[in-house]
């Protein structure tokens, strides 16, 4: 495979997406997803698969481990995908979250976006979706860091 330029080439070979409030069957597929995943920004890329019960657990294992994205089951967790964004702002280094749910419509796709969600997934999953946002998701958060150590640099 040819690697694109315009893609970076630091992209770490694994990467940890946190799952909030899904059920298992859920976690299953979205696992067996990510897990045959070929993205062509990463396309030996790992995912490691961190899975919690609400927002207090979430935040507790972002406190610990590096992980770029968080899915959220808006359906099974009411507002916790709100409560993450307001409490994201409080974190050295927040997630992209993206929010799931079987009523993935424009209303829940604008408000998601409007406080701040990098995107809105729908259920059932789609599995090309869930690689393409999952993997923009992670380049993005990459370009985060990188665009920041090479502003650091700069004004050093």
């Amino acid at each position: 495979m040819e690697k694109d330029p315009q893609v970076p080439m630091h992209l770490p070979p694994s990467a940890s997406v946190g799952l909030l409030g899904f059920e298992a069957s859920d976690q299953d597929l979205l696992n067996s997803i990510l897990d045959c995943a070929e993205s062509p920004a990463a396309p030996e890329r790992k995912w490691k698969i961190h899975s919690q019960p609400n927002v207090e657990s979430t935040l507790e294992d972002l406190r610990l481990n590096p992980i770029p994205i968080v899915l959220c089951d808006r359906d099974r967790t009411a507002g916790a995908w709100k409560d993450l964004l307001l409490r994201f702002v409080a974190l050295p280094d927040p997630p992209l979250l993206i929010v799931a749910s079987r009523m993935a419509d424009e209303h829940l796709w604008a408000e998601a976006l409007n406080l701040g969600a990098w995107d809105v997934l729908a259920k059932p999953f789609d599995a090309a979706e869930v690689v393409r946002i999952t993997g923009l998701a992670c380049l993005r958060w990459h370009q985060r860091h990188t665009d920041s150590s090479a502003v650091m640099r700069a004004v050093a």
